[in-house]
């Protein structure tokens, strides 16, 4: 069996989990502060890893082991296998490991959901920009919006969205895969960008609720397209931000106007709500 071992877990390996992933990684596992990455094959990886050559072993059965439910305010995110473990009070969000690593176990991924725990989402509409595992959306969709749009450049994620979707007993509409049934409406996925074409939209701003869990810096570049898209005195949640870059995030929502401004801070990462102009 090949191992890559990097030093680090899987917050603060974030930033590498797709390069692990889309290099052929069959799983990834946390062990003694260090990241275990499994392979079938050889790759070629420019990381600070080093390669093992370890006896077979059922790792993907230890690593289930490791992984248990996460309460999210109103939500428990857990994996399939534990749904029975999911309290009757709380809502059920399955997600499985998979090449968009999103379980809930993350800080930034539990501040988001509990943010949209919060909200009353009846009658929103949602847009959910960096999508990935489809954690954010499947939390808006399941919470009661009207429209949720989970939104990520990377095509490589909207398997793994739609996939965890279906997990979640949403059936999707005849002949749009990347499009399901809700209770309040619908959700859909979609590659792309906020550009409008993206978004199918005029221009105008047309969305109630905006979550993202990208980097503090994409932040920073994409403030003005959160503003552009988002009606007036609507709810921005931003995460994915590291504490030492809270400061640039700060500056880009008072350059674009945002009121209201909170954060909510987990160790070294920080979630932020505001309010649109």
């Amino acid at each position: 069996m090949l191992v890559y071992v990097l030093p680090g877990t899987l917050e603060t390996r974030e930033a590498d989990l797709d390069t692990l992933w889309e290099a052929g990684a069959t799983g990834l596992e946390e062990r003694a502060g260090m990241l275990r990455a499994y392979f079938d094959t050889p790759a070629d990886l420019t990381l600070d890893g080093e390669w093992t050559d370890e006896p077979d072993q059922d790792w993907q059965a230890d690593w289930k082991k490791g992984l248990t439910p996460v309460t999210a305010g109103r939500f428990t995110i857990t994996p399939s296998w534990l749904a029975d473990e999911v309290p009757p009070s709380q809502i059920p969000l399955l997600i499985d490991p998979g090449m968009a690593f999103g379980t809930g176990h993350h800080a930034t991924t539990r501040l988001a959901v509990e943010a949209l725990g919060q909200l009353d989402l009846a009658g929103r509409r949602v847009l959910d920009v960096g999508s990935g595992s489809g954690v954010l959306a499947l939390a808006a969709a399941l919470g009661g919006a009207e429209r949720v749009l989970g939104l990520d450049i990377d095509p490589v994620t909207l398997p793994a969205a739609i996939e965890n979707a279906q997990l979640n007993g949403l059936k999707a509409f005849p002949g749009t895969p990347a499009r399901f049934e809700t209770l309040g409406g619908s959700l859909s996925f979609a590659v792309g960008s906020l550009d409008p074409d993206d978004l199918d939209d005029t221009g105008e701003p047309e969305y109630d609720v905006l979550v993202a869990n990208l980097f503090a810096e994409l932040h920073d570049l994409l403030a003005g397209a959160y503003r552009a898209v988002l009606r007036p005195d609507s709810p921005l949640i931003l995460t994915g931000i590291l504490q030492d870059r809270l400061p640039l995030v700060r500056a880009a929502l008072a350059r674009e106007s945002f009121t209201q401004v909170s954060e909510t801070l987990d160790g070294e990462w920080v979630l932020i709500t505001a309010r649109s102009s």
